[in-house]
């Protein structure tokens, strides 16, 4: 079991921000999952990796491959608060799923 969650490199977020829209994708896609892939997830250690996005375009398509894939996703967008303008989509979580399904929808990706 696996998720791996879009952060955009493009948007050049600090650190604190980048952590922050990578935790709320977790989040949001973790509460989308059914009860069985949470519990597997969760027992299997909670594996994370976060990815290098380009775009708000690639984001969305990744979204639409998890979905056709039948896999819990998130997209981000941020409220505006603090460094980017409100409703910017900042990150994108997969899963939790099979590690296989969730690296064909994010396995051609760098680590950030």
């Amino acid at each position: 079991m696996k998720q791996a969650i879009v952060a955009r490199a493009d948007l050049n977020m600090g650190e604190g921000k980048l952590a922050a829209q990578v935790a709320h994708a977790s989040l949001s896609a973790y509460e989308d999952a059914g009860r069985k892939a949470r519990k597997r997830w969760k027992g299997s250690g909670q594996k994370k990796v976060v990815l290098r996005g380009d775009s708000e375009s690639q984001l969305f398509e990744l979204a639409d491959k998890a979905e056709r894939k039948g896999l819990p996703y998130a997209i981000v967008r941020d409220a505006g608060h603090t460094e980017l303008e409100p409703g910017t989509v900042s990150a994108l979580a997969v899963g939790p799923g099979s590690e296989e399904l969730v690296d064909r929808v994010t396995g051609d990706l760098p680590l950030y």
